[in-house]
């Protein structure tokens, strides 16, 4: 597929106005998030089953657009055996997208994480071969793949193959040890394969860091070039009050830009504390755990800041997905610091926009 092509199935259709001239973007009693962005790019999030039922489902269609399996469609998850598949949560999330009329995205095929043990050995313990391994990514992928084939748009296909160390260039993981790099392009061909119409992405995340990056738009430029089919570029977004700045972010966008394929912000949140990249216990420092003023306006600022970018690459970015509804729950009340409560998301924990939901429709 071209870029024009791949673009136009990645934008929401542009029905109705909902906007006019100055009127873009300010708050107005009764639109939802996607609402404010409808013209530019959907707003998705990221879910699970029970998250869409009762109350907070009919939330998530005022708010959101688009959904994403939170966990419900990673490989230990709905294929926690070699003879046996568990569909049954992602089915009934892919079904109140499909009678919601919400786009939904696949996440994901390929993950060094979330791999039941069974994928890499057999039944004596000892570590397949290479050639069994690709088998069964090749019979994983197309079992799901086709299963979605017409409800499923996009799909994150590989998903952190990029090693975070300097000097080491893709991840260690047992894919890379067993297969080599040839099991990402082979990935790719066997999605597309299953699903021609699907637009395949690449999903990484700290891609603000310009050693990662360049990792990063190396290895899309050489599977592109031998005619891989990776079609967009997915940009996590695990972000903070002191990360990343204006300067990062400007830099990241432009030189993911240049690549002219779609991107997408995959999976955003903003902490309130800030940024540590590894985990760790908690200590006596981490015992205010309050949402303070203090705390929201540094949020506010940064959500601002970063959706005026979004805006910015318009031209570019086709679509940004938020990694949980609400300050309920998020992941990162237990990351990095285990058991620590965060306020990562534009809505608290009644489901009420917070200021930084002000600064993100303030336009």
């Amino acid at each position: 597929m071209n870029f024009q092509k791949i673009t136009k199935l990645l934008l929401p259709a542009v029905t109705g106005v909902f906007f006019a001239g100055s009127c873009i973007g300010q708050d107005q009693p009764g639109k939802g998030l996607k609402d404010y962005y409808r013209s530019l790019f959907p707003i998705g999030v990221a879910v699970s089953p029970r998250a869409l039922q009762g109350n907070e489902g009919q939330f998530i269609v005022t708010q959101f657009n688009s959904l994403t399996p939170e966990n419900d469609m990673k490989m230990g998850v709905i294929h926690p055996k070699e003879d046996e598949y568990d569909f049954r949560k992602a089915d009934a999330i892919v079904d109140f997208a499909v009678r919601n009329r919400m786009k939904m995205r696949g996440h994901t095929l390929c993950w060094h994480n979330q791999v039941a043990g069974w994928m890499f050995t057999d039944k004596k313990g000892d570590t397949v071969s290479k050639e069994i391994l690709l088998q069964r990514l090749k019979e994983h992928i197309t079992t799901v793949v086709t299963r979605y084939k017409g409800k499923i748009y996009a799909w994150d296909v590989v998903n952190e193959a990029i090693s975070d160390k300097k000097d080491e260039f893709y991840r260690n993981s047992a894919w890379l040890r067993i297969c080599g790099p040839g099991f990402i392009e082979k990935a790719f061909q066997w999605a597309h394969a299953a699903d021609p119409e699907a637009v395949l992405f690449y999903n990484d995340y700290n891609e603000i860091n310009p050693v990662k990056r360049g990792k990063i738009i190396r290895m899309i430029k050489e599977l592109r070039g031998k005619g891989v089919p990776v079609q967009a570029v997915g940009l996590q977004g695990h972000w903070a009050i002191n990360e990343p700045t204006t300067e990062q972010l400007e830099n990241t966008f432009a030189d993911f830009a240049a690549l002219k394929l779609p991107l997408q912000i995959t999976e955003l949140d903003i902490s309130v504390y800030p940024k540590e990249h590894e985990a760790r216990t908690r200590s006596a420092g981490d015992n205010d755990t309050s949402f303070t003023s203090e705390r929201e306006n540094a949020q506010a600022a940064q959500y601002r800041a970063v959706f005026e970018i979004f805006r910015k690459y318009k031209a570019s970015l086709t679509g940004v997905t938020f990694w949980n509804v609400s300050d309920r729950h998020s992941w990162l009340d237990d990351f990095p610091v285990r058991g620590r409560k965060d306020y990562p998301l534009l809505f608290d924990r009644d489901f009420q926009p917070k200021k930084a939901f002000k600064e993100v429709v303030s336009f």
